[in-house]
């Protein structure tokens, strides 16, 4: 099925090992947090990690967005990365 709404979610951090720890910690949650209306995908390249959400329709894609822009900011917490 084609989602026909997308949004990117991109995250700079000062080093590439930083970015490297908020991927890690954001790829189990692909999958997990999906449901029947939206998905998601991450990468990282470099020091930016991407979230790309996708869903069927806008509320579907602002809630994936929501989401996911939490679990970013949890693993940057956790990550001691938000200092």
């Amino acid at each position: 099925m084609t989602r026909t709404h997308e949004t990117v979610l991109s995250f700079t951090y000062p080093s590439e090992r930083r970015a490297r720890v908020v991927a890690d910690a954001l790829g189990p949650e692909v999958g997990e947090i999906d449901d029947a209306r939206s998905a998601a995908t991450v990468d990282r390249e470099g020091d930016a990690v991407r979230v790309r959400v996708l869903a069927d329709d806008l509320v579907a894609l602002r809630a994936g967005v929501n989401s996911w822009s939490r679990v970013v900011a949890v693993a940057e917490r956790v990550g001691g990365l938000d200092a």
